[in-house]
């Protein structure tokens, strides 16, 4: 049965991911009401689970639920890059700052607990966007529903709607493919609070533990037809596709008992936007904008795509509350026309985010390039010279602070 139609709002986000809720957070907590529409019957925890660097923490403290994080997921304290091919310690480093493994599940748990009853309306899919003289949008939903938009924000992941109303490119195939598990130890695990990542022998794999029972584990490789036989059609296939790579590397053993104890791993193709697309780019236009994967899609090779959807979140919330509560953070008052200020907060919060988008893409895709290229010469620098380079360049990305909700 259809629902009837439904009244307008003022801010509709679309999707209920990172980006998303903490959008709608930050909105909440400067005290401005958002709709937050999930296509999916529930929350949506694809990934397992995420690093959550110095620069996701600031995020998450400003949105005031950093503690309730820390409380649930280890400090980790340094990073081991090994080579695969040679089993030798390319690199250590000692983590000055917070870093943690982040179970994705328990932080959007999180931020819904923190929202008012309704805010995320679930089964919520948007299958076309109307623009109408006065500059809100009528939002048409699959069950035909349709509901009226103030101001949209598209939060709706890689294959964004709101991107492409948008004119934003269309994300690009790095040529290379993901997969990714959780092992779980129900007697506790026993690892050190390190993360260890290794890399040679065309893949780059590692691990993290999140808490006393959880370790998250990644494999990235450049699959052909020759090589992976078919794996990433199949999760069962996959996952021993990554543990016959492994065994045949100077990978170590418990590395190894981490996949197997892991479910079916299904395989991801990693997309980017290219970062030059976005230096003119639409990222906003009057009263729509987008954020998170839907802005700034990443290969995972920093570990930045969860922790830069935070601080679009927080950024994104302070410029549009400020906007919607009189002010835009540069003097203007609430006599501005509401519209203008809207306009102008989103435009302000586009100008913010662009740059870091675009370093934070094409920082990642060349980290990526490097740190799984067979090349002969690459690869002797990449052992002997580059892994302190690319763990420097871990580690400058994510000393970056997006502020709190106000100006």
């Amino acid at each position: 049965m259809q629902r009837q139609e439904e009244s307008g709002e003022d801010i509709v986000i679309v999707g209920a991911g990172l980006a998303g809720l903490a959008a709608a957070l930050g909105l909440h907590r400067k005290g401005v009401r958002s709709v937050v529409l999930e296509s999916s019957p529930s929350l949506r925890a694809s990934g397992f689970a995420f690093a959550t660097w110095p620069n996701a923490f600031r995020a998450l403290d400003a949105l005031g639920v950093g503690d309730q994080i820390r409380k649930l997921h280890l400090h980790i304290q340094g990073l081991r890059v090994m080579s695969a091919s040679t089993g030798e310690i390319a690199k250590e480093v000692d983590f000055r700052d917070e870093f943690s493994c982040v179970r994705r599940d328990v932080l959007l748990q999180v931020l819904a607990a923190e929202l008012p009853t309704g805010t995320i309306r679930y089964s919520s899919k948007i299958v076309s966007i109307d623009e109408h003289g006065d500059g809100a949008k009528t939002l048409h939903l699959a069950d035909g529903s349709t509901l009226r938009a103030k101001v949209l924000v598209g939060c709706d992941g890689i294959n964004s709607m709101v991107g492409r109303w948008l004119g934003l490119a269309k994300p690009s195939h790095s040529g290379r493919s993901a997969t990714r598990g959780l092992a779980r130890y129900p007697d506790g695990h026993g690892f050190p609070p390190k993360f260890l990542q290794l890399f040679g022998n065309g893949f780059r794999f590692g691990f993290v533990p999140c808490n006393d029972t959880d370790v998250y584990w990644f494999y990235t490789w450049s699959p052909s037809e020759d090589d992976d036989d078919g794996a990433e059609e199949s999760g069962t296939k996959m996952k021993q596709y990554v543990l016959t790579k492994l065994r045949s590397s100077k990978v170590p053993a418990e590395a190894l008992e981490l996949v197997e104890r892991s479910d079916d791993a299904p395989a991801t193709p990693l997309r980017f936007r290219p970062p030059l697309s976005l230096v003119f780019a639409g990222i906003s236009k009057g009263n729509v904008c987008v954020a998170g994967d839907a802005l700034h899609p990443m290969t995972p090779d920093l570990g930045q795509g969860g922790c830069a959807a935070l601080e679009d979140g927080v950024v994104l919330a302070r410029c549009l509350g400020e906007a919607i509560l009189g002010g835009d953070g540069d003097g203007a008052t609430g006599g501005t026309d509401e519209k203008e200020r809207i306009e102008s907060g989103l435009r302000r919060f586009a100008g913010i985010r662009r740059w870091r988008s675009i370093e934070l893409i094409g920082t990642a895709y060349a980290v990526g390039f490097v740190q799984q290229s067979g090349n002969r010469i690459i690869s002797f620098l990449r052992e002997k010279v580059l892994a302190g380079v690319l763990a420097g360049r871990l580690l400058k990305m994510s000393d970056y602070n997006c502020g709190t909700l106000s100006s």
